[in-house]
């Protein structure tokens, strides 16, 4: 495989407080060459729920994952169930897709919700879900004043209306910090995302999907088939569908080079945080939140009462880079949650998201590769964007009208980024900027 970072920023998951939720995955590894209908590339959240539906509509479809069941990014995740999957603006939006395009990828971000709780709710599964909706904190009176003007916006583009909250209500509702105010949307909630992804590996398996992991595919190519080469044998198919996102590798195939980049983000979850801390603190709910800065911090109050706080992660995946985000996460979070300075971390960890050139995601045909579908890049927001594409793509390998609305936003292969297999240096920069703008 031909990857742009270091070997550890693909590596075991570590010390992943979700790996310790769910039992050992019963994924078998491939046992010997086999023909399929349709293969898929990867078994995170796109590639199972793709699994799913596909062989709910009767079709042979085996999935092919290069580790464990939940490795990548699926299983490594916040666990927010919530709107998103683009980083490009509303205004970015406009301009590319027009005032329709950009309704269309509205009305998706709000779909692939309801598509993840429907999978949930049809098929049994349990995933510790909770939180009304999403709530988004200001770092800033003028970030608070930017939500104020947003109020309308989320309406009109949502049809739900969101709860700006000023900042002398913070503490009332149970988000005390140095904050200066939020905006509370009723649609999404949060969840444990490795018992949401075994059990959408256990519906697909169920339906008749071959699940099977530790079965990497190390070589592409197409002759009238597809012949997909693992250390374990050959498979053949009519159809494949590439879902690596983040973990994606430059030549499998050849057309992937440089069209996504991989960027680190990691996550710590605290012991159980007693009552009496969490009333020092004046933070009790169990809301998901975000807050406004371009480097934006992810947390909440799990079932158990252990805190889980993200951020972006480093540039490099070199052990010294690692230290130091390893100090930079726990010193944010004490500035952010003072009382808690003291509660032990138990569990750290980091994953790979994948950003797009077009800041939007990919799902559909891969140009010039007959009977090739790929779908990627949800910019950190892929449990609900993930599973909704999955589904989209099933329709598409069958050369089926798509289920759900297929919006422009994501119809357009993704162009490549500069500096080819050098292109996470772009990071930096980026990173340099935003960070000036969260002052």
């Amino acid at each position: 495989m031909k990857r742009i970072y270091e070997k550890p920023a693909y590596g075991p998951q570590g010390a992943c407080f979700w790996a310790d939720t769910v039992s050992g995955t019963d994924w078998p590894t491939l046992p010997s060459p086999r023909h399929t209908e349709v293969a898929i590339i990867g078994g995170g959240f796109t590639g199972v729920s793709a699994a799913l539906h596909l062989a709910q509509d009767g079709v042979d479809v085996t999935v092919l994952e290069a580790e464990h069941a939940g490795y990548g990014a699926s299983g490594r995740n916040g666990g927010f169930c919530c709107l998103g999957g683009a980083k490009a603006s509303a205004g970015q939006l406009r301009r590319h897709y027009g005032p329709r395009g950009l309704a269309a990828w509205r009305r998706t971000e709000a779909a692939a919700i309801e598509t993840a709780a429907g999978l949930i709710e049809t098929n049994g599964i349990d995933a510790d879900t909770h939180s009304e909706g999403e709530t988004l904190i200001a770092h800033s009176a003028r970030a608070f004043a930017k939500l104020r003007d947003e109020v309308d916006a989320i309406e009109r583009d949502y049809g739900v209306r969101p709860d700006l909250i000023q900042m002398e209500r913070m503490r009332e509702l149970g988000m005390g910090g140095p904050f200066f105010g939020a905006l509370t949307t009723p649609l999404g909630f949060a969840l444990n995302p490795r018992k949401y992804h075994a059990g959408l590996a256990r519906a697909a398996r169920d339906a008749g999907a071959a699940l099977f992991q530790h079965s990497p595919v190390t070589r592409l190519a197409h002759n009238g088939t597809w012949r997909l080469e693992t250390p374990h044998g050959t498979v053949t198919a009519d159809r494949v569908l590439l879902a690596t996102n983040g973990y994606s590798s430059e030549d499998l195939p050849d057309w992937l080079r440089a069209r996504y980049m991989p960027a680190q983000s990691s996550v710590i979850v605290t012991e159980p945080i007693s009552e009496e801390l969490r009333e020092a603190q004046g933070w009790t709910t169990r809301q998901m939140a975000y807050d406004t800065r371009f480097l934006l911090h992810y947390f909440r109050l799990l079932p158990d009462n252990r805190f889980l706080f993200g951020m972006r992660g480093g540039l490099r995946a070199s052990a010294g880079a690692q230290r130091r985000i390893s100090r930079m996460i726990r010193e944010q979070f004490a500035a952010m949650f003072p009382a808690w300075r003291e509660v032990p971390v138990s569990h750290e960890w980091a994953g790979l998201v994948c950003l797009m050139s077009r800041l939007v995601p990919f799902a559909g045909p891969v140009p010039d590769h007959p009977g090739l579908f790929a779908g990627l890049g949800y910019h950190g927001n892929g449990v609900a964007m993930a599973s909704h594409t999955g589904m989209i793509l099933a329709d598409l390998v069958q050369d089926k009208p798509p289920r759900a609305e297929l919006p422009d936003a994501m119809r357009h292969p993704p162009g490549r980024f500069p500096l080819g297999a050098h292109r996470r240096a772009l990071l930096a920069p980026a990173y340099a900027v935003a960070g000036l703008l969260d002052l």
